[in-house]
Parts: structure tokens; C-alpha cells; sequence
């Protein structure tokens, strides 16, 4: 086997160099962070829509027969999915394992971030972004009103977030409630599959009834219980945030609510029915 070149070796090496000169002062570097995380969420959500749609048509017996708006909807929920894993771990990790915002360290916990924190909300702001767009376009095909004014107000109160650094502990809380998406796509799935009756679908069903009881009610009251806490340093923030830590959950939380009595009847139906 021939050996490679010295000189091209260095070559090689420096040109390795100068990439990762541009990653760290460029596409890394704390000022453009934001907007390089707003893209890299959107080229994301693309990956994992024609993964999705490539996976399906190979491994799902359910996706060739469907219609092509089932298709999209099927693929956007490949999106959702991915996009619920990545950020509600990160969230689980920066809200209650690191000590990022730990009442420990000094400073005000209402205007502490970090690069990954900051990385996170972006990748949130550009899938929010991306399947808003989708909502419009095929509206209402993916979703009504309801989840239009669900994401522009996720998206409006992450990017703000994101842009200033204040609130993203409470970004993030709000934003752990994204562990339940994925077990809405999976009923999605399995009743589009024509499995309503089947016991995964049932055991499904009880799997979103405590996930969004913790993760979409008793955490948001959690959340609003810290706010009252730390009430004095929450008054020092821009009126705009003020706001939108007020405003948002808010209006988040009695949305859960709705959809958290819909999902007790339907629990109680799919039991009812198994009798």
C-alpha cells in the first residue's frame, strides 16, 4: 500500500484546521449562535421529514396505501417526533440536572443562559418555524386555529428567549412539555395503521394520560409556583418578557387543560369499550 504524501498529509491537516477555525469563531461563536441553530433546526427538520418518508416507504405496509395528505402528515409527525426527543432531554438536563440555573451560583437566575442553551431554543425556533409553515400551507389539513396560535406563541416567546437570555428556565420548562409528542404521533400512527383496538393502542393511550398529567398540568403549575418564588428578580426583566413568562404559559397551560379532558374521555371510552 502506497504511503500518502507528507505534504499532503499537511495538507490535509491544515485545511481540517481551518474548518474548524471557521465552526468555532464563526458558526459557533456566541454572536451568531442563534442564527446558525435557527438554520441548523430548519436542515433538520428537512433530514428527518425525507428520513421519515424514505424509512416508511421500505418498513411501513401502512404508508404506500395512504393518501399523499396522509403522507405529509405522517412524514410531519416523523419531524415532531425527532424534534420532541432532542429538546425535552435537553430541557429535563439544563432545567433539573445541571446547575445552569441553580439558586446556588450567584447572579440572577432570570438572565443566565449558555451556548447550549442558547443552541436549543434555536433548534426549537427553527422547527417551530418549519411546521408553522407547513400548518399554513396545507391548513387545515395538519391542524386548525388551535395550533397555529400553539406554535406562533411557542415560537415568538423561544426566540425572544433565545435573542435576550432571559427566561430560558422557564423557556425550558415550558418546553419539557414536548416529552408528550411523541406518544400523540404514536397514537396517530397506530389508529392510521387501523390498530384503535389493538392493546398497544390502549396502553398508549394510559402512557399520554400521565405523561401530559406531569409534563402539561402539574409541571406548569410547578413552573408558575417558581415564578412566585423568584417574583422579585422576574420584575426586572424587559415588560416584553415579562409578559410572555406570564402571558404564554398561560395561555399554554389552559389549552393542556382543554386537551387534557379530551384525552380523560378518551381513555374512559377506549376502557368502556375493551369491557
Amino acid at each position: 500500500m502506497r504511503e500518502v504524501p507528507k505534504q499532503t498529509v499537511m495538507a490535509i491537516k491544515s485545511y481540517q484546521n481551518q474548518a474548524q477555525l471557521l465552526v468555532k469563531n464563526y458558526l459557533f461563536a456566541d454572536p451568531f449562535i442563534p442564527y446558525t441553530s435557527i438554520l441548523g433546526g430548519i436542515l433538520a427538520c428537512k433530514v428527518a421529514y425525507d428520513l421519515t418518508q424514505l424509512i416508511s416507504n421500505f418498513y411501513s405496509k401502512t404508508y404506500p396505501g395512504l393518501t399523499k395528505i396522509q403522507r405529509v402528515e405522517w412524514n410531519n409527525r416523523g419531524i415532531s417526533t425527532v424534534h420532541a426527543i432532542f429538546i425535552s432531554a435537553l430541557s429535563l438536563y439544563l432545567v433539573f440536572w445541571s446547575n445552569l440555573f441553580s439558586d446556588e451560583l450567584a447572579g440572577l437566575l432570570v438572565f443566565r443562559s449558555s451556548p447550549l442553551s442558547t443552541f436549543g431554543l434555536g433548534v426549537s425556533v427553527g422547527y417551530f418555524v418549519s411546521d408553522l409553515a407547513m400548518i399554513l400551507w396545507l391548513y387545515p389539513s395538519l391542524g386548525g386555529i388551535e395550533y397555529v396560535i400553539h406554535h406562533s406563541l411557542s415560537g415568538i416567546a423561544v426566540a425572544y428567549s433565545m435573542f435576550t437570555g432571559e427566561a430560558q428556565l422557564y423557556t425550558y420548562m415550558v418546553l419539557i412539555s414536548e416529552v408528550t409528542t411523541p406518544e400523540i404521533n404514536i397514537r396517530w400512527y397506530l389508529d392510521t395503521a387501523g390498530m384503535k383496538r389493538s392493546t398497544a393502542y390502549l396502553i398508549n393511550g394510559i402512557v399520554i394520560f400521565l405523561a401530559w398529567l406531569v409534563a402539561r398540568v402539574l409541571l406548569f403549575g410547578y413552573m408558575f409556583y417558581h415564578v412566585y418564588l423568584h417574583y422579585t428578580q422576574v420584575i426586572k426583566m424587559h415588560i416584553f418578557g415579562y409578559i410572555l413568562v406570564f402571558g404564554v404559559p398561560a395561555v399554554l397551560a389552559t389549552m393542556n387543560l382543554m386537551w387534557f379532558g379530551k384525552i380523560i374521555k378518551g381513555v374512559l371510552k377506549t376502557l368502556a369499550k375493551r369491557q
